[in-house]
């Protein structure tokens, strides 16, 4: 597992570690390095990694390197937002976008449940 400014980048090998079994919701950017949108949200996600630090994590999967996890999510656009909670995916989101934009379609999701 690879950490960069607070943005774990997960695999085949320990997404259901890294992101099914965390305790915290987990938003996956599914992206690839020939993704000139994915490259915009490298800063957008860095942010929100560290702004939203204690509820929720950021996470990126490399879609080439990583297939495995990439088909069981039926990913087939990049870049793909995933959020995850309780080991579930709750929310999924195509393109890039502006943090604040991000946040709110978010938002729902990330509300504790009752």
């Amino acid at each position: 597992m690879t950490t960069t400014a607070d943005v774990t980048e997960v695999t085949d090998g320990n997404f259901a570690e890294e992101v099914l079994g965390s305790e915290l919701p987990v938003l996956v950017e599914f992206t690839a390095d020939w993704c000139p949108p994915c490259r915009q949200m490298a800063p957008v996600l860095r942010a929100l990694a560290a702004e939203e630090a204690g509820r929720m994590r950021i996470a990126q999967l490399d879609v080439d390197h990583h297939p495995r996890t990439t088909n069981a999510y039926k990913v087939l656009s990049m870049p793909t937002f995933m959020l995850f909670r309780d080991g579930e995916p709750v929310c999924s989101l195509v393109g890039a976008r502006p943090k604040r934009r991000l946040l709110a379609e978010l938002e729902d999701a990330l509300r504790p449940s009752r």
